[in-house]
């Protein structure tokens, strides 16, 4: 029976029973109700079995614990980090706790240096020691002799593994598959009869707000490497005016002899003028698909390393000159837009130690702060290579190299001020690579150590995640103590590879990039929408690497009320136009018929899952941004209709709702909305 009604849902502050709780007794569900405010068409759907997943009730039963369960652990991950997790599912699980997110560090008000080095915190003088993989901390040489670390919280690999066996059991348990299966497309075709009976209401209300719409809400680019981050005719035509004003400049050094501009080219047998994006091939097409080795050298204009060496890295012969000078083009571009931002991805490979000195030099010697950029540092998984080559003995001296001069500069901030101010405006970690490498290896507890991982095989992705989320939990530990701004994991997953990466980010990441797989994994897929965790999905991207366009489930994940943005990753090699991001949302608008309220909502996720400060999160999507629901939806600065993010609310507050029914009792005449 389908039929017209009105929906209650919890009152802010209220939740139902802890879920831990329940998994241990019978207590009562949810109780406290509230009248959400906007109306419109509801649909009913009664019977047994919530909407026909017709299992077992022990079935039933089975799934709801399990699925909870991963719902509490995820918790427990996001609160040691200071990741945010949705506050509906969060009072279904505690309603006490609220995981609140990490601090991130506001871009300076206009007159104030953004690289001043005044009222920098003193220095603690703490010992560090890496120990395992993770970096600890010691107040003092006694506290290091008797290994009694710092009161911060330290993962525990054993810990991890079993929490990680247990999302990997689920995946492969029939029942919860089914379960998951059943209630995605439940969600699916939900969404299909709220868009039948409401969109002309959506689109009334967005009608009615006054100077406001898609193209003047905010949109951050969640996903853009710095390297690729200008279109092939912008990168052209920098090349082109640096050699019509630097043709005699010494710009290169190689096999020490020094090149100028024109040497260089005159060694590449090219002449910049006769140059065209074509000839530049720095654009990926049908011969990249499947082939991430041929995408990695389209990094190589005209397919010489010399000239990405030139252009395209922050420390060469002329110290990144002419790389910072093209992305403070790209900021210049993002400020005229005014209402789009974008978050870099700058590399740091790990090896060695000066690598984060000499990028922070670089961020302040080029002047890099800009208003409609935030920064991300990515790190490649290729201990391998280093390993081969002999630059790094083990494992460990990777991490080593990675985060050491982190917590250096936490710690001990007066003598490394550089890295203290460049820090202020980095806003997370990204792992990247090509996820479809396959490793022997299997991570458990019972891997080698990272100080005895000597081996010239590359460890497997999860190995890489736990080892990275692991310091960066005692980092952002440290860093709020000591009030300064945290910092993000996320990765790079789900894009090609095995299903366990998505299942090792479930834990690890607060949100990911590009997240494909997650199409093969109901159970994966369902857990990401009770969790509510962002994905920047890149579907140009994807089109020349690894999934033609109609085949991306962005469109498919976005109607069942997954955390979707839209990002660019490498508008050099997919991107035509001078405004990539608008490039990007305007093919899926008309490939996918998505309409305003689609493409603002997906904009209002990308602000939620980036790394913009507090404050300026409240200035583009209202003061209470923090809220589920209607409640947290300033139509005014979002132009996200009120109805819709009500039936986001009410739809993920039911599905939460039938997982603590499952606990609590029998299921019957089960009516879900």
């Amino acid at each position: 029976m389908m039929r017209s009604m009105s929906m209650q849902a919890p009152p802010e502050g209220e939740g139902p029973p802890s879920a831990r709780t329940l998994m241990d007794s019978s207590c009562a569900g949810p109780t406290s109700q509230w009248e959400i405010t906007p109306e419109y068409q509801r649909v009913t759907i009664s019977g047994d079995y919530c909407a026909g997943v017709r299992i077992t009730v022990d079935d039933y039963e089975q799934a709801a614990k399990a699925l909870l369960k991963a719902l509490v652990i995820r918790e427990k991950y996001s609160k040691l980090v200071y990741h945010r997790f949705p506050r509906t599912t969060a009072q279904f699980l505690t309603p006490d706790l609220l995981v609140l997110p990490g601090s991130y560090h506001p871009h300076p008000n206009k007159g104030v240096d953004p690289y001043s080095t005044e009222g920098i915190p003193e220095d603690l003088h703490y010992k560090l020691s890496l120990k395992d993989g993770v970096v600890h901390v010691y107040k003092d040489d006694e506290a290091l002799q008797q290994e009694q670390p710092h009161s911060l919280p330290y993962p525990d690999l054993e810990t991890f593994a079993i929490d990680l066996s247990h999302i990997l059991a689920m995946i492969a348990d029939g029942p919860t598959k089914t379960y998951c299966h059943r209630r995605l497309s439940f969600l699916g075709s939900k969404f299909s009869l709220h868009e039948m009976l409401n969109e002309m209401a959506e689109l009334k209300e967005l009608k009615s707000v006054s100077h406001r719409d898609f193209y003047n809400v905010r949109k951050v680019d969640t996903h853009i490497h710095a390297a690729a981050c200008m279109n092939q005719k912008h990168l052209l035509s920098f090349i082109q005016s640096t050699y019509h004003n630097d043709a005699e400049r010494v710009v290169l050094e190689k096999d020490n002899k020094k090149l100028t501009l024109k040497e260089v080219f005159a060694k590449l047998k090219k002449d910049p003028y006769d140059l065209t994006v074509d000839s530049l091939d720095v654009h990926a097409g049908r011969q990249t698909f499947h082939r991430f080795d041929k995408f990695n050298a389209k990094y190589n204009p005209v397919g010489a390393s010399e000239l990405r060496e030139i252009y395209l890295k922050t420390d060469n012969y002329i110290n990144g000159e002419y790389f910072a000078s093209l992305i403070k083009e790209v900021a210049c571009d993002l400020e005229e837009s005014k209402y789009q931002f974008a978050e870099p991805r700058l590399s740091i490979y790990g090896r060695s130690m000066s690598e984060w000195k000499n990028l922070a030099n670089w961020f302040i010697k080029q002047r890099m702060c800009s208003p409609n950029m935030r920064w991300m540092i990515q790190v490649p998984r290729i201990y391998d290579i280093f390993r081969v080559k002999n630059l790094i003995p083990n494992y460990a001296k990777l991490l080593e190299n990675i985060f050491l001069p982190l917590f250096l500069a936490t710690v001990n901030p007066q003598q490394h001020k550089e890295l203290h101010v460049f820090l202020k405006y980095v806003t997370g970690f990204d792992s990247v690579d090509d996820e479809s490498k396959h490793s022997d290896h299997v991570f458990s507890y019972k891997s080698p150590r990272p100080e005895s991982w000597t081996t010239e095989e590359n460890p497997p992705y999860s190995y890489y995640l736990y080892h990275m989320y692991a310091n960066i939990m005692v980092l952002n530990n440290l860093r709020k103590q000591r009030g300064l701004n945290t910092f993000q994991f996320r990765p790079h997953c789900g894009e090609a590879g095995s299903i366990t990466h998505l299942a090792c980010a479930f834990l690890t990441a607060d949100n990911i990039s590009h997240g494909l797989k997650l199409k093969e994994s109901p159970v994966l897929q369902y857990l990401y929408y009770l969790a509510q965790v962002p994905i920047a999905m890149s579907p140009l991207s994807n089109n020349s690497l690894f999934l033609e366009y109609s085949k991306n489930p962005l469109r498919e994940f976005l109607r069942k009320g997954l955390c979707i943005s839209l990002s660019t990753d490498d508008p050099m090699q997919f991107h035509y136009t001078k405004e990539a991001l608008m490039e990007e949302y305007a093919i899926a608008a008309q490939l996918w018929k998505l309409s305003t309220c689609d493409l603002c909502e997906i904009a209002r996720n990308s602000v939620l899952q980036s790394g913009l400060s507090h404050q300026e999160k409240k200035l583009f999507l209202g003061e209470r941004y923090l809220w589920d629901g209607p409640d947290g939806n300033d139509i005014r600065l979002t132009n996200v209709a009120q109805i819709r993010m009500a039936y986001r609310l009410e739809t993920l507050y039911n599905e939460l709702s039938f997982l603590l029914d499952a606990i609590n009792s029998v299921p019957s005449a089960a009516t879900t909305e």
